[in-house]
């Protein structure tokens, strides 16, 4: 299988000489206060969908506990509908972000997540809130794509890497954050109310705050210009030209008439080459769901299977979400430098290890580093998936290949505490782990067959 292309094969027209595009302009300026201004808000964004998605391994451990006891099968169903959720947003907002552009699609996402999330900090029963979280989901499912698209179609070639793992760094704090919030709030039960509620409504307050925020910052220049709105692509790119005090030279015209340039699915069924890698990738993320959402949401629960009390597995899982961040934080140092492909590798085979370990032990100590060292690596792999998959992606299609791509692993997600659960609590932690482990086993196959990535080149 080839995954290689020649120029003008994913529909991008090759340059003139004597004058840049609009990609070559972007791809020249350094990191700005713009540029760090739309990370941010990103970031913020990413914060919170992460927080929202952190909030099912406190619910999983405060429902099966007394004075809930909820019945497995109610709780998977709840567990899921988030993740399900994500199934319809992710190509939803995927080709909202190709059509009508990154920063309204971005608004949109996270206007639907502060909804479903005040709307479930109210619910008054388990059906309503598993509607509602249904509801989150579907803005959860399309933020993480659409943020991956912006940030790499707009920060320079060479800083592209670090730029999103710092935001996935500071967004996977949102995990440790909301669980600290209910720790914290469940002795003091803030006006009768239950921390998790609290922790619920919190987070959709931020995902509300940071729509407001995207109102400031500009769209995709890239973007723009690939549908041939050339006049909102000039200001757009000016606006980053001005940041970084630069001269705007001279541009080569689009070539294109604005809403007749094919974009997201439309653009993506008519290149082969586009379509290979999209379903490369979605493969990726399939697989990876298992083991990168399967462990953190279940980990609590195998805990309490194993003879640990309600208290210990809430820290645990608190102190395993710490790894994220510090995974992203430290291959941002270096994630420039480094090639994709070889990077995914090693974080699979430090997944299968890890998880094996956790599955095999009964010492808290051993566990609590196992969690860690499991969530650090999958943080990483998850990082590096994202910024290998926008760059495989041209610009007409990023969004809405991408979203294919998470939408697959909201399929998976949703189906892994269906599978998952029931086969730890009937045959316990050695069978889960060896479905975790088949599937990394698979996922890193795929990884060898892929292409490179462009490790500081720019994007398409």
């Amino acid at each position: 299988m080839s995954f290689a292309t020649t120029p003008g094969t994913l529909g991008i027209a090759a340059p003139e000489p004597g004058v840049l595009s609009i990609a070559e302009r972007i791809d020249r300026l350094p990191v700005t206060g713009l540029h760090v201004a739309i990370i941010a808000a990103c970031t913020i964004g990413l914060f919170a969908d992460i927080a929202e998605v952190a909030l099912a391994n406190a619910l999983s451990a405060v429902f099966l506990s007394p004075p809930h006891n909820m019945a497995r099968g109610d709780l998977a169903l709840l567990l899921s509908s988030i993740f399900a959720g994500g199934v319809i947003g992710a190509p939803l907002f995927g080709a909202v972000g190709d059509r009508f552009g990154r920063r309204r699609a971005l608004q949109i996402a996270l206007a639907v997540i502060a909804l479903g999330s005040l709307a479930a900090a109210a619910s008054p029963g388990l059906a309503s809130l598993t509607f509602c979280r249904f509801l989150s989901g579907i803005g959860i499912g399309g933020y993480p794509a659409l943020s991956a698209a912006y940030v790499s179609d707009l920060v320079p070639p060479k800083q592209r890497g670090r730029a999103m793992m710092l935001s996935a760094g500071v967004g996977c704090l949102g995990a440790p954050a909301i669980l600290l919030l209910i720790g914290a709030l469940t002795p003091l039960q803030p006006l009768g109310i239950e921390a998790w509620r609290w922790a619920i409504g919190s987070g959709g307050v931020l995902a509300l705050l940071c729509a407001a925020a995207f109102s400031l910052l500009p769209d995709s220049p890239r973007w723009l210009a690939s549908v041939g709105r050339d006049a909102e692509a000039e200001e757009a790119c000016r606006r980053l030209e001005r940041s970084a005090g630069a001269e705007h030279p001279r541009t080569l015209p689009g070539g294109v008439v604005a809403g007749q340039v094919a974009v997201g699915f439309r653009a993506l069924l008519a290149s082969p080459a586009g379509m290979q890698r999209t379903a490369l990738i979605t493969g990726l993320f399939a697989l990876a769901s298992w083991a990168t959402v399967g462990f953190p949401l279940l980990s609590g629960a195998v805990l309490l299977q194993k003879g640990f009390t309600l208290q210990q597995s809430l820290l645990f899982v608190t102190l395993s979400m710490l790894g994220p961040a510090l995974g992203s934080f430290s291959m941002a140092l270096i994630v420039d430098f480094m090639g994709r492909r070889l990077c995914l590798a090693a974080c699979t085979l430090a997944m299968a290890g890890v998880g094996i370990t956790f599955a095999l032990s009964d010492n808290l100590t051993v566990l609590t580093l196992c969690g860690i060292a499991f969530t650090t690596a999958s943080a990483i792999y998850v990082g590096l998936l994202s910024i290998y998959s926008t760059e495989l992606l041209p610009t007409p299609t990023r969004a809405s290949s991408l979203a294919l791509a998470w939408m697959a692993g909201r399929i998976a997600s949703t189906c892994a505490p269906l599978v998952l659960l029931p086969l730890l609590q009937g045959y316990g932690p050695t069978a889960m782990f060896a479905v975790i482990t088949a599937t990394l086993a698979a996922s890193l196959a795929l990884v060898l067959v892929g292409p490179s990535g462009l490790t500081g080149k720019p994007v398409a």
